[in-house]
């Protein structure tokens, strides 16, 4: 079997092997699409096809729209070159549901692949044409928390952002450059209204992409390289808009078992390829089953039915609270804390840790007892029943390849979100049950004055009754945080629990963060005062560790973490037996 159009053509063939086949005219979708385009999407990663193309495909057979999506890579042209062209812009996604069963469906919904290439005039053309149409209602994007960064790690502009404020929107380098260059030609084209929607997984996502398109608008007026009207434009909401957004779907890399499956089904060239970049593509991908897009509704020119392919809408303040429940106390902390100590102890798949008694109990302490309390219920998604989802069925699900390794990818750019926000809950609910005083305050929940109550933010202001422990919302209670970011200092010697050197995941701070941990030894006594300096750091942990109180229990546990080979086990199981 082929994965293209004519290949397609053999529906009887695919059919009988399992696979599910858009039931849409594709001809008439690719047309009606290039001709008045409603959605363009940045970013042509697994997510992406995994998720919001499968989105249309479910309008597309529900004859809810009769377009499709054009997408746009800005990152890696390989992608589009070696993936999405050679298969007619075609993919087969494999959902790996818990219970074992396995969804193949061929996603036909993408009309069209570009590649963002200020650089390439056809290409470039396409783009600022596709930009131009009345018809454009939003663009959605996927390109990583650190595609809206202009900033390097030492807070100084990028070279190619640096270099773009300079030149204008003519031929921008940058990621964000080139696409606040496409908004500019809409605004050309007669100030034309569309919805610019983050959907990456990253908290507050709209307002880090609002940000980076209004500094580099205000930059091209400032040098003149563009009219006033433009920055206005930008930030006119009835204009543009940047919706927030909460997105969940775990998408690992292509995995060899469902290469080995498709390939015995008959399909043809499945083999996943490295591109000049280190991307691993394949023309399929491989995802969980459970799913979450909810998007703030603020679209200026309108939008396409995305709720009947499963898009849930809201306001801007429940979309926050979804995102913090799933972010920093639900989901992501968890994941976090599955992949420094994976990692630590040797394991290469998530679900194998779940069947790990001692790091089942840690992730249960972590997320129902620390993080639970203080999240505030966002109304159309049960906390509770989201975790229950998490703990029991996501993570453990064994036919799912994620590993430690990929989840333990820039963790220095996560922890302050995944549990800095979670530690100045419990100081913000400290300090409230003092009367405003910094110190232990004993039980929080018996003791908050009632006007006392409403200063505590995110905190569910009732008894927590977890796995027969009440919380009582003081900082010095937390046990499992400080022993994850002691652990995560523990993982940046790269040396296992079994005194085996292992290599690091990428992370845009490691050359800042190596010389803490320079001269650290596992098995000797180490002077743990050198690594203050980084506990002070709140841009990477969210709060002051020193000025949160928890310092001291960092370094009592990294202490013991280093005292020799097999103390990152032997630590673990004394904290969750305690707990």
């Amino acid at each position: 079997m082929n994965l293209s159009e004519e290949g397609l053509k053999k529906k009887e063939e695919w059919e009988s092997r399992g696979y599910e086949l858009p039931k849409f005219d594709r001809a008439a979708m690719i047309k009606a699409t290039g001709e008045n385009p409603v959605w363009v999407h940045f970013g042509a990663g697994n997510i992406f096809r995994a998720f919001h193309a499968e989105i249309a495909q479910r309008m597309l057979d529900k004859k809810e729209t009769g377009c499709g999506i054009i997408v746009a890579e800005g990152y890696d042209y390989e992608i589009v070159e070696k993936q999405y062209r050679p298969h007619d812009n075609l993919s087969i996604l494999v959902t790996l549901c818990a219970d074992g069963n396995i969804k193949k469906t061929v996603i036909g919904s993408i009309a069209e692949s570009c590649i963002l290439d200020s650089n390439d005039e056809e290409e470039y053309s396409r783009l600022k044409e596709v930009f131009t149409k009345e018809s454009l209602q939003l663009c959605t994007f996927t390109i990583t928390e650190k595609g809206y960064s202009l900033m390097d790690a030492k807070g100084e502009l990028l070279p190619a952002v640096l270099s773009d404020f300079g030149a204008g929107p003519e031929k921008p380098q940058s990621y964000l450059g080139k696409v606040v260059s496409l908004l500019y030609a809409r605004f050309r084209a007669g100030e034309k209204p569309i919805a610019m929607v983050s959907t990456d997984n990253c908290s507050r996502n709209g307002e880090k992409l609002e940000k980076a398109v209004s500094t580099f608008a205000d930059e091209w007026v400032k040098r003149g390289c563009v009219e006033a009207g433009f920055a206005a434009y930008v930030k006119d909401e009835s204009k543009v808009s940047f919706p927030w957004s909460m997105i969940d779907k775990i998408t690992p890399r292509p995995d060899a078992s469902v290469e080995e499956m498709l390939e015995k089904d008959g399909l043809a060239e499945c083999t996943p390829v490295f591109t000049a970049k280190k991307t691993c593509i394949a023309p399929f991908v491989n995802a969980e089953e459970t799913e979450y897009l909810v998007i703030e509704d603020k679209f200026p020119n309108g939008r396409p039915k995305l709720e009947k392919g499963g898009v849930l809408f809201t306001d801007r303040a429940t979309v926050q609270k979804i995102e913090q429940m799933k972010v920093q106390t639900c989901l992501n902390p968890l994941h976090t804390l599955l992949a420094v100590f994976g990692c630590l102890l040797g394991y290469t798949r998530i679900s194998k840790e779940m069947q790990d008694e001692d790091l089942s109990k840690a992730v249960r302490i972590l997320g129902y007892k620390e993080g639970l309390p203080v999240v505030v219920n966002p109304g159309i998604l049960d906390p509770k029943k989201f975790i229950d989802t998490v703990v029991n069925v996501r993570i453990p699900n064994p036919f799912m390849p994620d590993t430690p390794q990929r989840i333990a990818t820039d963790t220095s750019q996560k922890l302050s979100v995944r549990y800095g926000e979670t530690i100045r809950s419990y100081m913000e609910a400290e300090k409230a049950a003092c009367g405003g005083r910094t110190e232990n305050a004993g039980d929080i929940n018996a003791s908050v004055p009632e006007d006392n109550k409403a200063k505590v933010t995110g905190a569910y202001m009732m008894e927590a009754e977890t796995s027969g422990v009440k919380n009582t919302l003081r900082v010095s209670s937390l046990r499992m945080i400080p022993l994850v970011e002691a652990g995560w200092i523990r993982y940046l010697i790269g040396i296992d629990d079994n005194g085996e050197t292992f290599e690091l995941s990428p992370d845009p701070l490691m050359g800042e963060l190596k010389p803490f941990v320079r001269g650290l030894k596992v098995g000797e006594d180490n002077d743990l005062s050198k690594i203050d300096p980084l506990l002070h750091n709140s841009r990477i942990f969210g709060v002051d560790l020193f000025e949160a109180g928890l310092s001291d229990a960092v370094k009592e546990d990294l202490a013991k973490l280093l005292a020799g080979r097999g103390a990152v086990r032997k630590t673990l199981h004394e904290v969750v037996s305690e707990e």
